[in-house]
């Protein structure tokens, strides 16, 4: 969480004001990679279809034709966008004789499908 600080007196112009707030933050700041990996994973469910599809995952394990009855959509365009889910670790499959089951990659999607939803739901 941030902190306030009071300006009065200050100015940027020399520099950083809370240097210890700086320099903590700097220490504990992740990479730029890291930060380029969050921006791609809220890109890929910045999709209103791939957002449906992982709520519908959050709910039960679903194969393509599910998904398809489910969404109103055909299977190609479910099959389209569960690649891309799947190539983002976002979704994972698993072979039941013919037919193939969609579910989420772990944990972690659904809390952060859990807390965007929750989020926009309180607004």
């Amino acid at each position: 969480m941030s902190k306030k600080h009071s300006m009065v007196g200050h100015d940027c112009n020399s520099g950083a004001i809370n240097a210890d707030i700086v320099k903590d933050a700097q220490q504990n700041m992740p990479s730029v990679e890291d930060f380029a990996d969050v921006a791609a994973l809220h890109k890929m469910l910045a999709s209103e279809t791939r957002v449906r599809i992982v709520w519908a995952l959050q709910q039960h394990e679903m194969c393509v034709c599910d998904l398809g009855v489910l969404l109103g959509m055909t299977k190609s365009a479910i099959s389209h966008q569960l690649k891309l889910l799947r190539l983002s670790n976002i979704v994972k499959s698993r072979r039941e004789g013919q037919i193939i089951y969609y579910s989420l990659a772990d944990h972690h999607i659904e809390d952060i499908f859990a807390v965007s939803l929750e989020h926009i739901q309180e607004g």
